[in-house]
């Protein structure tokens, strides 16, 4: 497996109960199910790396491989399953209250909107952003290697600020595996993790009282 499809696993995971697996879909039917199935207790949460429409894909990832769209996860996993964009689910794992906006810096980037505990999954990465050029084209994983770390992160503090102000949220929480490449934060701004995913996991299935709540970042405090 390659550093590529590696990181793309990093933004992609799959959410569960107890503890986040990530599983490559490449060839879904030869997958040993039954061995896979036998360690879930209840429920299955997946936080799927591209849009997702009436809780399934909609086209499969681009940095993945094929074979999501139309596949049956619930009689392959033996449980209930749900299955959301990968970013909103580590949004849903990072909210505390208020208008979030949630900006995940990974192979990509993605996004969602939280106000008042509803949830709005978005395609923020592929509108123009300036030089006709995507949001994604500057903040992605690609665009800080060919432009470099000082400019790469000059583009996140100028996206976070218009888009805060555009989508008038409280404040913003930056994910994914490459917010550690930045040392300071723009204002209104948290520090989220892929781990908050697992959260997300649980709130899709209204968990509230999960033990994930004891153990969150204290670098992201309540938006009052």
């Amino acid at each position: 497996m390659g550093k590529g499809r590696l990181e793309a696993f990093s933004d992609g995971v799959i959410a569960i109960l107890i503890t986040i697996m990530v599983l490559e879909l490449k060839t879904p039917p030869g997958t040993d199910w039954h061995a896979l199935r036998v360690r879930f207790q209840d429920v299955v949460s997946i936080g799927y790396p591209g849009p997702v429409v009436r809780g399934r894909p909609l086209r499969d990832p681009v940095n993945l491989g094929n074979g999501w769209v139309g596949f049956d996860f619930q009689k392959a996993f033996g449980r209930r399953v749900k299955i959301i964009n990968d970013a909103a689910m580590q949004a849903l794992g990072s909210y505390r209250g208020g208008s979030m906006l949630f900006l995940g810096l990974g192979t990509g980037l993605g996004s969602a909107l939280i106000i008042d505990d509803v949830i709005e999954p978005m395609e923020l990465a592929h509108l123009t952003y300036k030089k006709g050029k995507t949001f994604e084209e500057y903040l992605g994983a690609a665009a800080l290697k060919r432009r470099g770390k000082k400019k790469w992160v000059k583009s996140v503090f100028d996206v976070v600020a218009q888009l805060k102000e555009a989508l008038q949220a409280d404040y913003v929480v930056l994910g994914g595996g490459n917010v550690k490449r930045l040392r300071a934060l723009p204002s209104g701004t948290f520090r989220g993790d892929n781990e908050n995913a697992r959260e997300g996991g649980f709130r899709v299935w209204n968990r509230r009282n999960s033990q994930w709540q004891k153990t969150w970042k204290k670098d992201i405090p309540a938006y009052v």
